[in-house]
């Protein structure tokens, strides 16, 4: 009893002001949690035939029979139906393929074959065409898995070419320089509408006649170059943050420029450029929802095509709570792990893929 009231005297009555602050934060939990609890969970409605169950509430109970009618769509887009199953096993390993990643353990070689072996599967489930599998255009993708689909490739080729044009940022070499610089400039001095609007509109007219490019990978492309721009500066930052010290220690030992860069100056500044790298790559998760503007259905233009039915008109906060809490899922998940990596590395624990080489 001693320890909790000594905790409640330290972190929530330290002070004056903070004891104010503390039963004001009390006040508003209670008179809007509460309310809100009993519209979301207390009075609402979880399945229903149609939403006429819904509308006799006339507001005093959430609709998440919305959702339950809906989860399809919402999930998988315009998928066909019947092979649903499809984009459902592949969000499983996509996710799946995160989750082994984040373990240290795992930290080995033969982590990008698995990858690769991984996103070979993926595609093999999404297109189709092989195996038995009906062929599905990805102009059909959408929903959940195709917002992981923009995200993951995002990440995965932006980061090592914002590696490259922050190192050629810092390059001796003035032409080198002048290109990342001007490449970084231009690219984070535009919207990323901007980019999707370029790489729909004009990008098809400076191809070669009878080559295209779909949709999606013209989308994923403009990601991968917004992205790099951005995650550029956070790396020089980074790069930066390290000692000139250890660029002269690892020059008396004889590294050249690649392995000095490698194994010694580049593991130093990603570990102080944790939180914003991980930042902007949540940053990056939450524009997946601009290619919309290119007419590609993921998770938040799912939900909004949704409310345009007839029957399902009006229960668009239920919508947009399920969506904030899908995205805010993620982004808290990749939140907590850079925290726990961040700590982890404070103690001296450098990665052991780092370790081994």
């Amino acid at each position: 009893m001693s320890t909790a009231v000594s905790w409640l005297r330290r972190n929530l009555f330290s002070s004056w002001a903070s004891g104010v602050a503390t039963l004001a934060i009390l006040y508003l939990a209670w008179a809007l949690l509460l309310p809100f609890l009993d519209w979301a969970f207390v009075k609402a409605i979880w399945w229903a035939q149609d939403s006429k169950a819904c509308r006799d509430l006339q507001g005093a109970g959430a609709c998440w029979a919305f959702i339950a009618e809906k989860h399809r769509f919402i999930i998988f887009g315009t998928y066909p139906y019947e092979q649903h199953w499809r984009p459902g096993v592949a969000s499983a390993l996509l996710i799946a393929l995160w989750c082994v990643s984040a373990l240290r353990a795992f930290w080995r070689w033969w982590l990008s074959l698995v990858w690769v072996a991984g996103l070979a599967l993926i595609a093999t489930l999404m297109w189709g065409g092989v195996l038995g599998l009906t062929y599905v255009e990805n102009e059909r993708w959408g929903g959940l898995i195709l917002t992981l689909l923009l995200a993951t490739f995002g990440c995965a080729f932006a980061f090592p070419l914002a590696i490259l044009l922050a190192l050629g940022r810092r390059s001796q070499l003035p032409a080198v320089r002048a290109v990342c610089v001007g490449y970084i400039e231009l690219v984070r001095g535009v919207p990323l509408i901007s980019l999707l609007f370029m790489a729909s509109v004009m990008l098809p007219l400076f191809l070669p006649e009878g080559l295209t490019i779909d949709k999606l990978l013209r989308a994923q492309i403009a990601l991968i170059l917004f992205a790099a721009a951005y995650l550029a500066e956070v790396i020089r930052g980074g790069l930066q943050a390290v000692s000139h010290h250890q660029y002269q220690a690892a020059e008396a030992l004889g590294l050249g420029y690649w392995k000095r860069t490698l194994f010694v100056i580049l593991p130093q500044a990603l570990r102080f450029a944790i939180p914003p790298l991980v930042n902007t790559f949540i940053g990056l998760f939450k524009d997946t929802s601009l290619v919309v503007i290119i007419g590609l259905f993921d998770l938040l233009t799912s939900l909004k095509v949704s409310l345009q039915e007839p029957a399902w008109t009006g229960f668009g906060v239920e919508a947009y709570l399920f969506a904030a809490a899908v995205y805010f899922l993620f982004c808290w998940a990749m939140s907590l792990y850079s925290q726990g990596l961040e700590r982890d590395l404070a103690r001296g624990g450098a990665p052991r893929l780092l370790r081994e080489t």
